[in-house]
């Protein structure tokens, strides 16, 4: 009975595919027949004199685009060079010190210190705390000083577009000096009757930036809402132009698009707080690639976020803003480019073993010319699991598919819902790329790494999530009841 057995199961062995045999991934390694190109691998991880094992794999040294699975990179960098309590900080000096009369005779400099997470909320504060030290009138400009980075040539064509106009928020361009995540804000909701336009306020503040043209009507309960924003730069600045319609039982909606100046952008938000807070600037605004002085006197100050909560809203939300603006700050040299950004994280990775080659344009992923392995980011994910001082904002700044802010994750067997933490990658050009990496633990409470990267070609069909997470879900699942 037992050599019965053993033959009927070389015989269905014999009959499955090699690459289903070879891969571990035999639901994921389909993809292949239409002709996509994937590396993945899938490896339990080493604890004490353990070494790593490798539970699946198929092509797992080939260098594929990874998309915004690149951001796990800039993560593990700025972790390695800042730590996770790092904040970075933001100033106001003046040209000259303020009279006793509260007046500045001079220019207001604002230093941008490089925040990927500078809001609206830390220029109140900073506004705040210039009105306490005494500040009530500055005879000068208020200027925008991007002196370390900004405005950062764009390389994807996407962002050089957004200078134009741009309807999306992820295109945002980059500063050392940006707020918001260089996006406008505008505040919708319905007016008074069906037939009258919506109301259209600023997210942040009273006065309304940018400009708006307002084409969106106000129609009965329960018609529903279609939304659309295309920010325009025209003459005269920034505009926001919004058409559709929204009913008058519908909730407000916040809309969010790339402005096409982010440091242009911080003056006017900083202006108009300015005024309110009964400090006016005379000369108006503009923006600065010098450095202030260094004997120019502090004014006010304020510390960002710690830099474990700016790596979870980067990775969870995928903000390509946060990651940029992160690579740029890690880079070597005077007003770096996001290819030295991008070098300054592979430096980074070289000093991680068996690591193997690895290619970033940019740190967020939105450069179609990055290259990664699986392998080698597993090798990373290895790497970071080895630092106790590291791991926990590491890992925390990953998401879980049953509690993610991103809903599409939200799919496969309880296994992966609830046992993997995650990043995902997306591309849709030149070619489709949908990429996933992150840990895994297993039945018996092993921790594991996981990264697939999926690359179409100019030839293949259509991908989409779908395609690739019921195979990958599926293979995880298995892999992870098996151990």
């Amino acid at each position: 009975m037992f050599h019965r057995t053993l033959s009927c199961c070389l015989l269905v062995l014999s009959l499955l595919p090699l690459s289903v045999m070879a891969s571990g991934f035999p639901r994921l390694s389909s993809l292949t027949d239409d002709g996509f190109r994937i590396s993945a691998e899938a490896r339990l991880l080493g604890t004490g004199d353990r070494a790593d094992e490798t539970l699946a794999s198929l092509s797992p040294t080939l260098s594929l685009s990874p998309a915004s699975v690149s951001k796990v990179y800039t993560a593990a960098a700025a972790l390695d060079r800042f730590g996770p309590q790092h904040r970075f900080t933001t100033r106001l000096v003046g040209t000259a010190e303020p009279g006793p009369d509260g007046v500045l005779a001079g220019d207001l400099i604002l230093d941008g210190g490089g925040d990927p997470a500078l809001t609206s909320e830390d220029l109140w504060r900073l506004v705040q705390r210039l009105h306490q030290a005494g500040v009530r009138e500055v005879t000068g400009q208020l200027v925008i000083s991007q002196w370390r980075f900004g405005p950062v040539e764009c390389i994807t064509t996407d962002r050089c577009e957004a200078r134009r106009q741009v309807d999306n928020a992820y295109s945002a361009l980059l500063s050392s000096a940006g707020v918001n995540f260089g996006n406008w804000c505008v505040h919708v909701a319905p007016g008074s009757a069906p037939g009258a336009s919506a109301e259209v306020t600023g997210c942040d503040s009273k006065v309304l930036l940018p400009g708006i043209d307002n084409r969106v009507d106000t129609k009965a309960a329960d018609s529903g809402t279609q939304l659309s924003a295309l920010r325009l730069t025209e003459g005269g600045g920034d505009v926001m132009r919004l058409s559709g319609q929204i009913s008058t039982n519908a909730h407000p909606r916040d809309l969010y698009r790339a402005s096409a100046d982010p440091a242009d952008q911080t003056a006017q938000l900083l202006m108009a707080m300015l005024e309110r807070a009964g400090i006016p600037v005379r000369g108006g605004h503009s923006t600065s690639t010098v450095q202030p002085p260094g004997s120019a006197p502090q004014l006010a100050a304020v510390d960002g976020k710690p830099l474990q909560e700016i790596l979870l809203r980067t990775l969870n939300y995928s903000n390509n803003f946060m990651a940029d603006v992160l690579a740029l700050d890690m880079a070597n040299g005077p007003r770096p480019t996001l290819e030295q950004g991008g070098a300054a994280i592979e430096s980074f990775a070289a000093g991680i073993p068996d690591h193997g080659p690895l290619t970033l344009r940019s740190g967020s992923g939105l450069t179609p010319e990055n290259r990664a392995t699986a392998s080698g980011v597993n090798s990373l994910l290895a790497y970071m699991f080895d630092q106790p001082s590291l791991f926990p904002s590491f890992v925390a700044a990953l998401q879980s598919p049953s509690n993610g802010v991103m809903r599409f994750i939200r799919k496969g067997p309880a296994s992966f819902q609830e046992r993997v933490m995650i990043k995902t990658g997306t591309l849709n050009e030149p070619v489709r790329v949908r990429a996933m990496t992150g840990y895994f633990r297993t039945r018996s409470n092993r921790w594991g790494a996981f990264t697939v990267l999926v690359n179409g070609t100019e030839s293949t069909p259509y991908l989409n999530w779908t395609m690739v997470l019921e195979r990958l879900s599926e293979d995880l699942a298995t892999l992870i009841e098996a151990h």
